[in-house]
């Protein structure tokens, strides 16, 4: 880790499921590094800061280095989501990633947002890779917000979406694919959610 991280939690113990456990996972790892610093919100009391950070449903975790990169986490990053959540505290600490240089200059190039939305579950083998791929992607361009969003936790959304396996992909609500696909594959659906942006 390069520079400090602030690790916010968003929590409302008396009506979410796992947001006890998320918020003593994000403790256990603020624990690890003076770098981490942890701020623990309600999502009811402290809505206008849910709001700013466009945290609309929890639990969820948003860490910023010296800005916020767009890396989020909805519902518990638990099983193989922990290692990307622990990446993602480095990435945004660093300011890097270790994507090919080609994928980080079609990121850099992209001038309209882009929401990609990874539906996940902590026994996916799979998911980790596609999460890591829109998380980085983020991390590389100010238009893009990546969105791990744990399946199990928002059936609401699993049926909107028609998630019927994962990794499922959503970029800006158009544009959607099944499974950990290649970087380049992955850009490549990117930059058509891009082009078909009326944003």
């Amino acid at each position: 880790m390069r520079g400090d991280v602030r690790l916010i939690v968003f929590t409302q113990e008396n009506e979410c499921e796992f947001c006890a456990e998320t918020r003593q996972m994000a403790q256990l790892l603020s624990s690890l590094s003076e770098k981490i610093k942890l701020e623990v919100y309600d999502f009811a009391k402290d809505s206008g800061k849910a709001k700013e950070l466009g945290v609309d449903k929890i639990p969820a975790i948003v860490p910023i280095g010296s800005k916020d990169y767009g890396v989020r986490f909805f519902g518990i990053p638990a099983g193989y989501e922990f290692a990307s959540l622990v990446e993602a505290v480095v990435d945004v600490s660093t300011g890097t990633t270790n994507l090919d240089e080609k994928t980080k200059q079609a990121a850099r190039a992209l001038s309209r947002p882009i929401h990609i939305q990874v539906f996940v579950t902590p026994t996916c083998p799979y998911c980790q890779k596609a999460v890591r791929t829109a998380h980085q992607l983020a991390v590389e361009s100010d238009f893009i917000r990546a969105d791990m969003v744990e399946s199990v936790e928002f059936p609401q959304m699993v049926q909107r979406y028609a998630v019927m396996a994962v990794p499922k992909v959503v970029i800006n609500e158009k544009t959607e694919f099944v499974g950990a696909i290649p970087e380049g594959i992955f850009v490549q659906h990117v930059m058509l959610a891009a082009r078909n942006s009326t944003a």
